[in-house]
């Protein structure tokens, strides 16, 4: 399973694929698509949009994420990178490509272990995860690390799925980040109730909480 993760931006737009085999990552390429600062914004946002499906029919990705991005005081910078992030969701999509999105903790949780770690910590257990690596930018560092965010918690998914234990909806593993509330063995016992499978409401749930509006 080929993976790309995509850490955007109006300036840079940092771009990452990785190979899954199993628990097995292998890096393939990184980069970042620029766009011209003396451009209008709808150039520069073509700009993104092109060069972000040359990185695609390049390298033929099967399922992309995208990092979600915090609002800034500056409702202008906002504004921009929030197109940005709009060119980063629609190429993939319109390669008809599964596309999750995930927090920035998120992503910093699942790859370092806490959601509040620094870019350093990040990148040097990128490098530890996808030896050899050579970052073609801050940006495209991020990039892998969503690519990588995303895996993890894909094989979560896919080992639970597969686990006799699913037979137990109160077992349903977590996103990284969730806590498990009252709630859910509660709705999986009126699931139960109702007839539905408890396992695949569950897994459902898991689901969702994998993706953020994708």
């Amino acid at each position: 399973m080929r993976l790309i993760g995509i850490d955007p931006g109006l300036r840079n737009t940092g771009w990452g694929i990785i190979d899954m085999q199993g628990s097995r990552l292998r890096h393939v390429a990184n980069g970042t698509v620029k766009s011209d600062d003396k451009a209008a914004l709808s150039n520069r946002l073509l700009q993104l949009q092109d060069g972000l499906l040359e990185v695609f029919q390049a390298w033929q990705p099967e399922e992309a994420a995208v990092e979600e991005t915090f609002v800034n005081s500056n409702a202008t910078t906002t504004l921009a990178l929030g197109m940005a992030r709009g060119i980063a969701l629609l190429v993939p999509a319109q390669k008809g490509l599964h596309v999750a999105q995930y927090l920035p903790n998120k992503v910093k949780k699942a790859v370092v272990g806490a959601g509040h770690a620094q870019k350093e910590q990040v990148q040097m257990m990128v490098q530890r995860l996808l030896p050899g690596v050579i970052f073609a930018s801050a940006d495209a560092a991020d990039a892998l690390a969503v690519a990588i965010c995303h895996a993890h918690l894909r094989a979560s998914l896919a080992t639970w799925e597969a686990s006799p234990s699913t037979a137990d909806a109160g077992s349903a593993p977590l996103a990284t980040g969730q806590s498990r509330t009252s709630e859910q063995p509660r709705k999986s016992s009126q699931a139960n109730r109702a007839g539905t499978p408890a396992a695949s409401t569950a897994a459902q749930r898991y689901k969702r909480a994998l993706m953020v509006r994708s």
